[in-house]
């Protein structure tokens, strides 16, 4: 699964729209927050939110549409508890949302989620995504993307061998 997931194709992401696009697009309504009372539907739900789109809408801003929502599906799930009657494989899934956001906040409950879990790859990328939070305060590879302008020391970071373009 992680090699399918993690490292996607064009004809994968082409699939993922085709299947899930309304079910993403009724998400993104709130049609669907009755999942998040559930650990499965929770982490469904998340899945949906969060990486649905980065699939779907890879390299448009519109991929982190409804980052904001995926994040508040973790929140609710992880302080109700939900996250503790998830297998450790599917967990993961669950607290992506907050690694992906562009809040030191939410960074720092990602790894601490990941590490609590005994995650050690997943912890270590989040490890990483924080640290990037940590520097800039945002992520500087969305920031084509989402139309921001990119200062001399993101440019310069981007340009080096150590830019991360995840």
């Amino acid at each position: 699964m992680e090699e399918r997931w993690f490292h996607a194709t064009p004809a994968l992401d082409a699939e993922i729209r085709e299947r899930f696009e309304p079910l993403w697009l009724q998400g993104a309504a709130g049609a669907l927050d009755g999942w998040r009372d559930d650990a499965d539907g929770a982490l469904a739900l998340a899945i949906v939110l969060d990486q649905f789109p980065l699939n779907m809408y890879r390299g448009q801003a519109r991929s982190f549409a409804t980052l904001p929502q995926a994040i508040a599906v973790t929140r609710h799930a992880v302080a109700q508890g939900l996250h503790r009657r998830l297998a450790t494989n599917r967990v993961a899934f669950l607290y992506m949302p907050l690694m992906h956001s562009e809040s030191l906040v939410d960074q720092d409950e990602s790894v601490r989620l990941f590490e609590a879990a005994g995650l050690a790859s997943n912890a270590r990328f989040a490890r990483h995504h924080r640290a990037l939070i940590e520097r800039f305060g945002r992520f500087p590879h969305r920031n084509a993307i989402l139309g921001r302008p990119s200062s001399e020391a993101e440019n310069r970071y981007l340009a080096s061998n150590e830019a991360f373009l995840g």
